[in-house]
């Protein structure tokens, strides 16, 4: 009976992280939460199964879509099971008697947004959160369907210092990671509405809009004014929308000093404040006028551009959004705004919030693109080779006395002659820069020789001041 082979590769959309990726990974997100804590933001922790309760309604119909539902267990899947015996295959009620009522979380704001209406918090609630997602999406460059967000939000105040704040952290955060050429998108959602109002878009037709507007980038005018066409937007409606979004584009970005181009985001305000009667929009664009003056005193401030196309795909946003920009990535490193309805479909009052995410995985894919990482030591400072004729737990002893003194140690298992135990120290996945040599003059002496593999240099120390000299040769 032949067995049949078994894929080693993971589902699509997931990945394996190996010693080398996880460096890389713990590189970014180390940045993440120093400069999340310098801003005054605490971290926050919630688990990877939400109630389906928690979930659906809140990101759209697309959303919705796809999002990972949860299969009843052991006596629940049995009686679903029972209850559907006889039924037919293709019969959609008999097919979600199998599910449960809970998902994978898609998001950290929903979970968020829970976690408010649940517990007693400080009144300016100030979390980062990073943690796996999952999104039944088709997986692409730089997309999985399970994926780190890197999720800063500030809960409890409608003032826009909020969303200059977390502009701020997560463009000192790119800084810090060596990025300069990003771009912060900004938008807002009224203003969206009001220009669709404008364009004479009916209300109804305002969220499938919103959707084909939000692909802009990706399809082009062409391309929107098809998908709207589709969702039955009459053309004379969806060129009027067009016209609009061109006529108050503005990409020129902030003056590097701090001052605003002439054709910045304060121009295309200023075109679109004379076009907009509606006062949503008119409201909009004075909230993009004062977040624009307060992000030119943060880090925020060369990256800066009104993009009017912006849309956020995702329901929940109620005022300002942002999407982050690169020109070699199709989509974003990362996106966030102002929503502050949100935590009231939990509870009884109204608590308002803005936040901003980084796709942690479209973070490190640029970054490997281009070359961005640091030399990040992934295996051990000392490979510890021993001669034959010691006895095993005295070379144990030794390796700990080393890793006392703040050194990553790995000891060769098995007796073996000192060229091949040398020749496994530059392994790949091993690659460890200093071999610690022990024979029986050495234990007895209180004794160790290093040998530095790359240059060859080699000299017998005392265990006790091991530690400093392998950092001493690691330094030279």
């Amino acid at each position: 009976m032949n067995t049949p082979k078994i894929s080693t590769k993971p589902p699509s959309g997931m990945r394996d992280f190996l010693p080398a990726d996880l460096a890389r990974r713990q590189h970014v997100i180390d940045v993440v939460r120093r400069v999340y804590g310098r801003y005054g933001f605490v971290p926050l922790e919630t688990p990877a199964i939400e109630n389906l309760s928690t979930l659906l309604g809140k990101y759209g119909e697309e959303g919705d879509q796809l999002l990972y539902r949860i299969l009843h267990r052991r006596d629940g899947f049995g009686r679903a099971l029972e209850a559907v015996r006889g039924e037919s295959p293709d019969n959609p009620l008999a097919l979600q008697s199998f599910f449960a009522d809970e998902g994978l979380r898609y998001d950290l704001t929903v979970p968020l947004a829970r976690v408010t209406a649940q517990y007693e918090l400080p009144k300016f609630f100030k979390r980062y959160q990073i943690q796996p997602v999952w999104r039944a999406d088709r997986p692409g460059k730089g997309r999985f369907r399970e994926f780190y967000q890197c999720d800063v939000d500030i809960t409890g105040t409608t003032s826009l210092v909020a969303e200059a704040e977390v502009c701020g952290a997560v463009a000192e955060v790119l800084h810090e990671l060596g990025f300069n050429d990003f771009k912060i998108r900004i938008n807002h959602r009224q203003l969206l509405r009001a220009m669709m109002s404008h364009a004479g878009i009916d209300p109804a037709h305002e969220a499938a809009a919103l959707v084909a507007v939000d692909k802009l980038d990706k399809i082009g005018h062409g391309g929107v004014k098809e998908e709207l066409a589709a969702r039955g937007i009459a053309s004379e409606a969806a060129d009027s929308l067009m016209l609009l979004i061109l006529s108050g584009e503005a990409e020129a970005l902030f003056g590097i000093g701090g001052g605003l181009a002439a054709t910045g985001p304060k121009a295309g305000i200023s075109r679109l404040r004379k076009q907009l009667k509606d006062p949503r929009g008119l409201q909009a664009l004075d909230d993009l006028d004062q977040i624009v003056d307060l992000i030119a005193a943060t880090p925020a401030a060369p990256h800066l551009t009104l993009s009017l196309d912006l849309a956020r795909g995702l329901g929940y946003y109620t005022g300002a959004i942002f999407e982050i920009a690169v020109h070699d990535l199709a989509g974003s490193l990362g996106g966030g705004g102002r929503y502050d309805n949100l935590v009231g479909m939990f509870g009884k009052k109204q608590v308002p919030a803005v936040g901003f995410s980084l796709g942690l995985e479209r973070i490190l894919v640029v970054m490997e693109e281009r070359g961005m990482f640091p030399n990040l030591s992934v295996g051990p400072d000392v490979l510890l080779c021993w001669m034959e004729g010691l006895a095993r737990a005295d070379v144990l002893r030794v390796a700990h006395a080393l890793r006392r003194q703040g050194l990553k140690v790995e000891v060769f298992p098995e007796e073996a002659k000192l060229g091949k135990q040398l020749q496994y120290a530059d392994a790949p996945g091993v690659r460890a820069p200093v071999a610690a040599i022990l024979g029986v003059e050495e234990l007895a002496a209180g004794q160790v020789t290093l040998k530095h593999l790359a240059s060859g240099e080699q000299e017998r120390v005392a265990q006790d001041g091991a530690g400093e000299a392998v950092r001493a040769l690691l330094r030279r």
